[in-house]
């Protein structure tokens, strides 16, 4: 597959800079899913400093292009205070963009690290999740809590807050049901989990990670600020991010929602995923490759 920057190369051609030539890659940009505000900020931003260093031709901008998106996107730093503190992270997105396995492999990333973890089977409202997640707890070898279908979620995170603390675990992960289509009910649901963390496991930091599909593109970057609306999310899971083709979606939520992608899954396997480094995707977007 294509990457990124092979669906722009031929506008960097040996000619002078024109209006015509920003007006086509912000419309290359936007078809390469980076979406329409995102687009904008980034030839804005390419026009003004040109501008200010008198550069004349479009072959003198490629880097400058580069340079002026590996600096936006950079200015959006993860952190994993779950490495350092006890740590409950409700992990949040809509059915269908791998959240359940993207628990998966991140149990298992923080066992191998030394972690006591605790899956919490809070998605009670779609069928089969918490078996789902029971399996995925099997393969990464970590504990759950978990209760019958239907069952209220902030009861389920009640006994998985006292398991946590009689067991002294590090890290609870919390599946939470992805019913965006209705946000007054999942503002509600996520409302009550927090009152529950608050009167029984106060030792534990509070952060929400939201799932995305890298492959929807800007279905994604919606998916992102709707969950905004309702909650607070402290950074981004991204899926299926296995190449550059997709890389647009990134800039899309680091740059226009604010949102840093600490986590970025590649593949199916419990190590697939790894922490997600801005200045090494950027350089692997502007890679030459057909």
């Amino acid at each position: 597959m294509a990457g990124f920057f092979s669906k722009i190369k031929n506008l960097f051609t040996v000619s002078d800079v024109s209006e015509e030539f920003y007006e086509e890659l912000e419309e290359r940009l936007i078809l390469s899913d980076v979406g329409a505000v995102t687009s904008e900020m980034i030839v804005n931003n390419l026009k003004s400093v040109a501008w200010d260093r008198q550069i004349l031709r479009t072959n003198q901008l490629r880097e400058l292009l580069k340079e002026q998106i590996q600096e936006q996107v950079s200015c959006v730093k993860p952190s994993y205070p779950w490495e350092e503190e006890k740590c409950l992270l409700f992990i949040i997105g809509v059915n269908g963009v791998g959240k359940t396995t993207s628990i998966g492999k991140l149990a298992y990333a923080l066992r191998n690290a030394g972690k006591r973890v605790l899956m919490v089977a809070a998605d009670t409202f779609r069928a089969g999740a918490a078996g789902q997640l029971t399996i995925w707890a099997q393969r990464a070898g970590t504990e759950i809590v978990a209760q019958h279908e239907g069952a209220d979620p902030s009861s389920v995170l009640y006994d998985g807050m006292a398991a946590a603390r009689a067991r002294n675990m590090d890290v609870i992960l919390c599946d939470t049901a992805g019913r965006l289509h209705n946000k007054k009910n999942l503002m509600q649901e996520l409302e009550k989990m927090h009152r529950v963390v608050m009167k029984v496991g106060e030792e534990y930091t509070v952060k929400s990670l939201i799932v995305l599909d890298a492959t929807t593109g800007q279905n994604a970057l919606n998916q992102a600020r709707a969950f905004k609306e309702v909650t607070d999310v402290d950074g981004i899971i991204l899926t299926k991010l296995d190449g550059t083709a997709k890389g647009g979606v990134v800039l899309s939520v680091q740059m226009e929602l604010g949102l840093p992608v600490v986590y970025a899954g590649t593949g199916e396997k419990l190590q697939d995923l790894e922490k997600f480094d801005a200045h090494s995707f950027v350089a692997k977007m502007f890679e030459d490759e057909e």
